[in-house]
């Protein structure tokens, strides 16, 4: 095994409070940006920014940690000129935790839309900007100009250093999910070393401001995903994140957690990387997750669709007729404007006619709903009532 003997992180700390009978855990996670009760949903501020938000209705909205995409950012504005203007913090506002991704997910996906499809649940067309993945590290073209670009582990813990989130993520491959065993167990092999990669540049650039992710690849494969989860445990990664393609549905997703649980380090923050339905939160933190992040809250917010306690598919759909008319607001219990002033009929009104007034409201509210569930499931684990708390959230 290799050694990492000045990779520690005294400025950071996770604690397991509490764990229930069914396997949730409580817990409290230390930043240099303070700290957060877990478990918690990471929003995605892709570049930077949160889609129609700014960092103080975030906070209005109960929000603890944000994230950036280490990709996107690569390519606009460029980490050098985030660097210069202060670290991510600084750039946006924002004086809570935060995360970067390593880019390896947006890299990869580029080259094969199925691997994004399985885990999103999105139909994206296939790219071809990813030009070639080798040892080394991934070749691609940037889609805001074209100009040749490579991502490696080397290149990624530079890139996450300039940004200066508080947690950060190692270089990884993500395959597909219907490549073969034996490309998935190479990919998987290769992720490791791009692992040991990314914990030697992170040696050498490290001062305490930053704590690493190891990532747990392996496909829909247990033995793989094992191994990786045991890879992950006996190397100085500060948290260990839960990556890569999990699936065609949700119970082979739910089941790979469920294989990873005895082989992830039992002391280190677990993140699910890309995931966050309710349904998942309810799923999810019974196999001991403790950090979410997705898109999911803010972008149907862009398309109308509301989240509602014990809604249809966890949410409403306020571009329908029957809301044009509707005089209640959304949630007046979570007592922010957002929720609480303005009617469905009103938010109906907006969204017919193009005003971005409508995206902001629901934006909002999402955040907020998803704030509310997290703190009522911390509670619910705590009073052993998880099960009847999501039948609240989600019945029948």
């Amino acid at each position: 095994m290799t050694h990492y003997p000045h990779v520690d992180y005294p400025n950071f700390n996770f604690e397991v409070t509490h764990t229930s009978a069914d396997g949730a855990r409580l817990g409290r996670l230390t930043t240099p940006h303070g700290t957060i009760s877990t478990p918690n949903y990471i929003f995605c501020g892709t570049k930077a920014a949160i889609k129609g938000l700014s960092p103080q209705q975030m906070h209005e909205a109960n929000t603890d940690i944000i994230l950036s995409n280490a990709y996107h950012l690569m390519i606009q504005p460029g980490a050098d000129l985030i660097q210069k203007m202060g670290g991510l913090h600084k750039f946006t506002g924002w004086n809570g935790p935060m995360l970067t991704d390593s880019g390896g997910f947006q890299v990869f996906s580029m080259g094969n839309a199925s691997c994004a499809d399985e885990i999103k649940g999105t139909n994206r067309p296939k790219r071809e900007d990813l030009l070639k993945i080798t040892e080394e590290g991934a070749e691609f073209r940037s889609y805001l100009d074209g100009r040749k670009l490579m991502l490696n582990p080397e290149i990624s813990m530079d890139i996450q250093r300039k940004l200066g989130a508080d947690l950060i993520v190692q270089m990884d491959e993500c395959t597909p999910y219907q490549v073969s065993k034996e490309y998935t167990a190479k990919s998987m092999d290769m992720s490791m070393r791009w692992g040991d990669r990314s914990l030697s540049a992170f040696e050498r650039m490290h001062d305490g401001s930053q704590g690493l992710y190891g990532v747990v690849q392996g496909g829909i494969y247990d033995d793989l995903r094992q191994q990786s989860a045991q890879y992950v445990a006996c190397r100085p990664f500060f948290g260990t994140a839960i990556g890569g393609c999990l699936g065609g549905d949700d119970d082979e997703m739910y089941g790979i957690l469920e294989t990873c649980r005895p082989f992830n380090h039992p002391t280190r923050p677990i993140h699910f990387l890309g995931i966050g339905r309710i349904k998942d939160v309810f799923k999810s933190v019974r196999c001991g997750i403790d950090t979410f992040d997705c898109v999911m809250p803010t972008r149907i917010a862009r398309h109308g669709h509301a989240l509602m306690r014990g809604g249809p598919s966890e949410k409403i759909n306020l571009l329908n007729a029957k809301y044009k008319d509707d005089p209640e607001p959304l949630d007046p219990s979570l007592d922010i404007p957002c929720s609480r002033d303005f009617s469905k009929a009103y938010i109906h009104h907006l969204f017919k006619a193009g005003e971005l007034l409508a995206y902001q409201i629901v934006t909002q509210h999402n955040v907020a709903m998803i704030n509310r569930l997290m703190t009522e499931v911390r509670a619910a684990i705590k009073n052993g009532t998880l099960t009847e708390l999501e039948r609240e959230w989600l019945p029948g």
